[in-house]
């Protein structure tokens, strides 16, 4: 290995965490545009709602669990709004790090994170807690606010082109809103029947909700399980 002079190695250490700072700031200024679209869109709901004559209580709410995490939910689903507080870079192999805008300059590779999970409303309401969510996209933000989605359908197919899309309020209604498309298209299938066929004494007793037959939209399938990226599952 070349060595190089204490200076040299210090400076190293300044610019590298100065480029993760920024873009955390980026991620937390990303998440706080998500924060006021949300709010929007459940006044909105709300709204233009009334006068539908609705005879059920649809729900259409948002709450948040500290700096990082934005719950909104509507109908019979829950989609939460996940930053990670660390940074990453793409591994070489991914796509985006094939394209001209991140050769032009390789820090725009390093990026923060934005995870968004569907839950279904019940897992949280009856504390189902062997009930599964499912993680239909992640957005990264570099130090440009420029951002790059790999996720489902809408998600993954709209939102791809690194080099040209923007964090603008704009950009975070159409994520919003593809989010929710998604999701009241992402119908709960009945689960395969040799996995419920058998019920424990123990199981029947502590009430059916908390039964250890998990839930979930895709039964049996989490996210880690589902390789590809922009499928139509």
């Amino acid at each position: 290995m070349e060595s190089i002079s204490r200076e040299q190695l210090f400076k190293t250490i300044i610019d590298k965490s100065s480029l993760k700072q920024d873009i955390y700031d980026n991620t937390l200024s990303t998440l706080r545009v998500f924060k006021q679209v949300i709010e929007e869109f459940t006044r909105d709901f709300h709204i233009l709602s009334e006068p539908l004559n609705t005879k059920h209580h649809i729900t259409f709410e948002n709450r948040y669990r500290g700096d990082f995490e934005i719950e909104m939910k509507f109908g019979g689903d829950i989609l939460i709004f996940l930053m990670h507080t660390n940074i990453f870079e793409f591994s070489r192999d991914h796509e985006v790090m094939r394209t001209p805008y991140i050769r032009e300059d390789k820090n725009r590779s390093y990026c923060g994170i934005i995870n968004i999970y569907n839950f279904l409303g019940d897992s949280f309401k009856y504390n189902r807690i062997n009930d599964v969510g499912y993680l239909i996209g992640r957005i990264f933000i570099n130090k440009d606010f420029h951002y790059f989605i790999e996720g489902k359908r809408e998600l993954g197919f709209l939102f791809n082109d690194f080099g040209k899309n923007l964090i603008t309020n704009e950009s975070a209604n159409k994520i919003i809103e593809a989010a929710i498309l998604y999701t009241i298209n992402f119908d709960l299938l009945t689960p395969p029947y040799e996995t419920v066929k058998i019920v424990s004494i123990n199981e029947m007793t502590s009430t059916l909700d908390s039964i250890s037959t998990s839930t979930g939209k895709r039964l049996g399938f989490r996210f880690q399980q589902d390789r590809s990226v922009n499928t139509d599952d």
